[in-house]
């Protein structure tokens, strides 16, 4: 395989432009998040010549705003969806053994035994972590990687999670489960591998049409169109993909987190797994997070209507995450100790079902009367899987069988650069000046906003957010002008 840099930049970006303008490539991509860089990935990596185009920037939609867990499909056991849990299972060992172990880690979850948790819900817990483990053992993930399940005592549970209510618990169920480090930084990190196995990446280009065989595009940046020649076009745009084809039916669904400072819940050491009221099959989580955050999340609310730019979380979500996680807590969390709340936007597929909780999360990888492929629905954790399918379509309906096999399962994700020992930009904020200056030049960031929400996460915290901007627009300014 030929060698080629995995930067991505606004030089690259030009060179790149121009290049795809020119020719015609094998596969054009058409969106940023986690599905499309894991496509653009899947082609690249077998050697098929492959641009991707994203309207704003990597990971700008819903692929930011997950629960940043690599789970292993407990909650599609509880539904009776087993061969989507058992293909979560096998794409998060993966993730973990084989492709990103260097940006997952095993993830210590609490259920505890307590006032609020029923004892159905702790006997349905368990059980349902029992099997989970049994999903473990047979996609081969080790306990070295995952341990698994164990009962924990009264005194470990508050040792694990401070901030628990003493009276009536009585211990609690510990499983492990996998969480990134970041989900935006996931697909940068799968885009770049992509650009170093030759794709070209290319953020704020927007699709305006789509055919089989290319798309009419526009450069954000200079108002420009033109033509992408390609032989086969892949939408990968999630919740927006009914926008470029008529023909296809998404039903969003908003998943709403709130972000907590840790030290409000006593810097918990592992996350909480709290049941719906009344539900054996669904939870609120309380994550811990990098920069001393916890997020608690998350709902699953209808979302018709025109699909926005940028989800926004209601209050009656809010409230609803909060009094869950109360329920459990010895000091409740009010609402002014909300330092954030984000929403994504699940691309599920339409079943008419009553409620989006009731939607399969197993993926659909289908070609239009166009021509186009589309992969729809499906979930972070199996976007491998969902990238594999996709191009398989391509392959065998308009490549020709003209390419080999899916390689992924063996392809490692890029290291990401070690952390710098200079001092953060700002007190409490650990990004430094050299990880901006890195964002820029190699991260494939435009932006000041392009760093602060999604090459970093300061933007979750609006006050951090107003007090980092100005600093960070002086160094990207500063950058893209060296």
């Amino acid at each position: 395989m030929t060698e080629h840099s995995p930067d991505l930049n606004a030089a690259r970006r030009r060179t790149d432009l121009i290049e795809t303008a020119e020719g015609t490539i094998d596969v054009l991509v058409v969106g940023g998040g986690i599905t499309g860089a894991g496509v653009a990935l899947d082609a690249a990596s077998r050697g098929l010549t492959v641009t991707l185009i994203e309207a704003e920037d990597l990971a700008f939609g819903t692929s930011r705003f997950s629960s940043k867990l690599v789970h292993g499909g407990l909650r599609y056991l509880a539904t009776g969806d087993f061969a989507t849990a058992r293909e979560s299972a096998r794409e998060r060992h993966l993730l973990m053994t084989r492709i990103a172990p260097h940006l997952i880690r095993p993830l210590p979850q609490l259920l505890p035994f307590g006032t609020g948790i029923t004892a159905g819900q702790r006997v349905a817990g368990a059980m349902g972590m029992g099997m989970g483990d049994l999903l473990r053992v047979r996609a081969g993930t080790p306990r070295s990687t995952l341990p698994g399940p164990r009962l924990v005592t009264t005194r470990t549970a508050q040792r694990l999670v401070p901030a628990l209510k003493p009276q009536g618990l009585r211990g609690g169920m510990l499983s492990y489960d996998g969480q990134l480090v970041d989900d935006a930084r996931l697909v940068v990190t799968v885009a770049r591998t992509a650009a170093a196995h030759g794709a070209r990446i290319l953020t704020r280009v927007r699709a305006l049409q789509l055919r089989a065989d290319g798309a009419t595009v526009s450069d954000s940046l200079t108002r420009e169109q033109f033509e992408i020649r390609a032989r086969a076009v892949i939408n990968a745009t999630g919740v927006w993909a009914g926008t470029l084809d008529e023909s296809i039916t998404v039903r969003p669904s908003r998943g709403t987190h709130l972000v907590l400072d840790a030290a409000d819940l006593g810097s918990p050491a592992a996350a909480l797994t709290i049941p719906h009221e009344g539900s054996i099959s669904r939870y609120v989580f309380a994550l811990p997070q990098q920069q001393g955050r916890v997020i608690v999340g998350l709902t699953d609310e209808d979302a018709p209507g025109p699909v926005p730019s940028v989800a926004q979380p209601t209050e009656s979500e809010i409230a609803f995450l909060l009094s869950s996680l109360n329920r459990v807590l010895a000091v409740p969390v009010t609402r002014d100790r909300v330092r954030g709340a984000f929403a994504g936007l699940r691309p599920l597929i339409d079943s008419r079902s009553e409620s989006t909780a009731d939607i399969s999360r197993k993926h659909l990888v289908t070609a239009s009367d166009s021509g186009v492929i589309a992969v729809l629905g499906g979930k972070l954790t199996t976007y491998r899987r969902m990238a594999e399918d996709a191009v398989d379509l391509a392959v065998r309906t308009r490549l020709a069988g003209d390419a080999p096999a899916s390689r992924t399962t063996d392809v490692r994700l890029l290291d990401v650069p070690p952390p710098h020992v200079d001092p953060g930009i700002a007190d409490g904020i650990s990004v430094t000046r050299e990880g901006i200056i890195f964002a820029v030049r190699a991260e494939g960031a435009l932006t000041a906003e392009d760093v602060i929400d999604r090459r970093t996460r300061i933007g979750l915290v609006d006050a951090d957010r107003e007090r980092c901007l100005p600093i960070i627009e002086r160094i990207v300014a500063e950058t893209l002008a060296s």
